[in-house]
């Protein structure tokens, strides 16, 4: 079995799960799985997860994640994005630098954002995209996402390239409609490419048609994708009663772990699961064989 996670910079032109089937064939894998959505317009980092490392899709997936992003103003469009159809034009040529660097600051932080119709969201059961192509258009609540940080990169009218880092859920297909309505103009997404997720840096990723010694240093096994997350050894007799359903009460000396997700390790250093804390407590939430 290959239980690992291969840090790939997905093409542009290539839904993530076409993607993923490609690296399933490549390694002959069993199962395949991967940690956070791109579109097919958007390239960058995908992790793809491999057999046992199926299993922690959803740590990585809550990771930061951080993209490079190029804006239209002037044209919005029923996607938010350059592969749907402009619904709404308006004039550009009031906008300056100054005006959308000082847009952007408004969007920084703990902000409300409303995912676009268009989008892999499930509303009873239906995938929105699809009832969309339908021409049903479901009224998606709010929901909070952090917008860690936005850098810009170029201005050249009408169009803005920028940096941001943000958390999981973010839409910048959203984020960037909004910008463009916040500045009584109207704007949407024309590229997208994933830089980052957590530690996986698109400079360190695989492409199809790679080398492969450079596939060799895009591959992490379980242990060290996870390694965000603190850790703790568990003795064999107390690991046994863990997997037999009772928890495992830890040292106030262990206490202060920032996240509430922790990795499981024997003596020998060697990976078992993925445990969760509670109240001085662990229960395991992922058990690896």
């Amino acid at each position: 079995m290959q239980n690992i996670v291969i840090n790939l910079n997905k093409p542009a032109d290539m839904s993530s799960q076409q993607a993923v089937t490609k690296i399933k064939k490549l390694f002959k894998a069993k199962k395949a799985g991967h940690a956070g959505t791109l579109d097919p317009i958007a390239s960058g980092v995908l992790l793809v997860c491999l057999d046992e490392a199926t299993k922690i899709t959803r740590f990585l997936s809550d990771l930061e994640k951080e993209y490079i992003v190029k804006i239209k103003f002037g044209e919005r469009t029923d996607t938010f994005d350059s592969t749907g159809k402009v619904i709404e034009t308006k004039p550009v040529d009031f906008l300056t630098e100054d005006k959308i660097l000082s847009a952007l600051e408004k969007f920084t932080g703990a902000i409300k954002q409303k995912p676009p119709v268009y989008s892999a969201i499930k509303i009873n059961g239906k995938r929105l995209y699809k009832l969309a192509r339908k021409g049903i258009y479901v009224d998606v609540p709010e929901r909070i996402v952090n917008i860690n940080k936005i850098q810009a990169i170029a201005f050249n009218l009408p169009f803005f390239e920028f940096k941001v880092s943000c958390s999981k859920g973010t839409y910048i297909r959203s984020l960037c409609d909004d910008i463009g309505t916040y500045l009584d103009s109207v704007a949407h997404m024309v590229s997208l490419i994933r830089s980052r997720i957590g530690i996986f840096k698109i400079q360190e990723a695989f492409s199809f048609g790679d080398s492969e010694d450079r596939l060799n240093k895009a591959i992490y096994s379980i242990d060290s994708a996870v390694s965000h997350l603190n850790e703790i050894i568990i003795e064999p007799e107390d690991f046994k009663k863990l997997k037999n359903g009772f928890p495992h009460e830890i040292s106030n000396k262990t206490i202060g772990f920032e996240t509430q997700y922790i990795r499981l390790k024997n003596p020998q250093n060697i990976l078992l699961g993925i445990g969760k804390v509670d109240n001085n407590l662990i229960k395991i939430e992922r058990l690896l064989n």
